[in-house]
């Protein structure tokens, strides 16, 4: 709940000032939309008892009926979870938990399409994607044998395939990663891109942002052990490690290539750091942390530039941050992943656990991305064939903030406002010049 607000902040610095209100009300309509689906669907969809194949949950908690004053955690030992004391909580606690991580996934998406998106569209867009996309990957993932009912079956990644991902790499940030580079490509490039510089008018914006992101991520990481125990403590040790150590590589590898530190790169560089431990927090040593921190922040520095060689407009990075940190993350568990720090883990490649981890790392990793890409293809260009998806090019160039919701993010006249004498005075100079404009006409 305050991470979403924070990537509002986070992605409305890095606009131009005529599109601010617009990207603040692409994360803001999320909490909207996917809460009203979750209530009625979206939890179901995710967490009922498998229809089949381990790719989706059925309708037994449509509309949440019949989980006020039930338990949920009951999930065996040997079922995989990592949750391996089997605690129970209420299931109400854990449904309003698993809501956060559907709304910033789909709020995640819209950096890449900034500047040019009609706000009417994204919000069909995030309703049918979190519908089609995000509750089916939530299921595969998330969704463990037993956990919301003893005789539930769960989700195909976290049970059969046995891939980890502690909090989120591959049904958050894989997910929305793939799901901004189709988008991208759907709209196309915003017009003067890249010729034209689209600096961020307000980095302090920015800096507001990636620290309310880096606090709510606590929530996001530590809170996934659902309990406040050791487990957590790890989670909360490895997400700060992980954090530090991608704000450092993110700035030398600026400094290397640039010559300057910048401040969007710091900011970056967190996020970036974030996205990449999401998966491992719960798996890691505060060491593998850190390694994987270093990797991510250096790797999501340079990735960021991939669309200026490739040509795809991914206005604020989605690409190089979410899907390229997401992967590093991912794939990284093969590596580090250690017993030590939870039992119900397994041990990476560097803990004598051989290739068998990272093989199935980089299934997971390879199917989500892939169905992602591709549904959110389809959705995108359904949208943008019936009732279009993208604003016109007079709106772009004039404002996206006026033309989609005919306010403005900042008022840059000095003078107006009936407030003071001041603005009295200019209020009379301003009728004078109407009336004798009109006695002209």
């Amino acid at each position: 709940m305050l991470m979403t607000p924070g990537l509002a902040f986070f992605y409305g610095g890095m606009v131009r000032a005529k599109s601010v209100l617009n990207m603040l009300m692409m994360s803001f309509i999320a909490l909207a939309v996917v809460t009203v689906l979750w209530v009625l669907y979206g939890y179901s969809l995710a967490f009922g008892d498998d229809v089949g194949g381990g790719l989706l949950g059925g309708l037994d908690f449509a509309g949440l009926k019949g989980v006020v004053g039930q338990l949920v955690g009951t999930a065996p030992k040997d079922a995989g979870a990592p949750w391996v004391d089997g605690h129970q909580i209420p299931h109400l606690v854990f449904i309003v938990f698993q809501l956060m991580f559907a709304i910033i996934t789909a709020a995640l998406i819209s950096g890449a399409i900034a500047d040019r998106a009609k706000f009417w569209s994204w919000t069909l867009f995030i309703a049918v994607w979190v519908t089609i996309v995000y509750f089916p990957v939530a299921h595969w993932v998330f969704n463990f044998n037993g956990f919301t009912g003893v005789e539930f079956v769960g989700g195909w990644i976290a049970n059969k395939l046995g891939a980890l991902d502690f909090a989120g790499g591959t049904a958050v940030h894989i997910n929305a990663g793939a799901a901004g580079l189709a988008l991208a490509l759907v709209l196309g490039k915003r017009k003067g891109w890249p010729r034209e510089p689209m600096r961020p008018h307000n980095l302090p914006f920015v800096i507001l942002g990636a620290g309310l992101l880096w606090f709510g991520w606590y929530g996001f990481n530590a809170g996934s052990a659902l309990a406040a125990g050791d487990l957590a403590g790890v989670a909360f040790l490895t997400t700060t490690a992980a954090t530090a150590a991608a704000v450092l590589s993110w700035l030398v590898v600026e400094q290397i290539r640039d010559g300057k530190p910048t401040t969007l790169g710091a900011a970056s560089g967190a996020v970036a750091g974030l996205v990449a431990i999401t998966p491992a927090c719960g798996y890691v040593t505060p060491l593998g942390a850190l390694a994987i921190g270093l990797v991510a922040g250096a790797l999501c520095a340079l990735a960021v530039g991939l669309k200026y060689r490739l040509g795809f407009d991914d206005s604020l990075d989605v690409v190089g941050v979410h899907l390229v940190g997401g992967l590093v993350g991912t794939l990284l568990i093969g590596l580090f992943a250690s017993t030590e720090v939870n039992a119900a883990g397994k041990d990476g490649l560097l803990y004598g656990g051989g290739l068998d981890l990272l093989g199935k790392q980089a299934v997971a990793a390879l199917v989500v991305m892939a169905y992602s890409f591709v549904l959110t293809l389809l959705i995108g260009f359904a949208i943008k064939k019936t009732i279009g998806f993208r604003v016109s090019d007079e709106a772009e160039r004039a404002g996206i903030d006026e033309a989609e919701h005919a306010e403005s993010g900042y008022e840059f006249s000095s003078l107006r406002g009936g407030g003071s004498s001041i603005g009295r005075t200019a209020d009379a100079l301003a009728k004078k010049v109407t009336t004798g404009a009109a006695k002209e006409d």
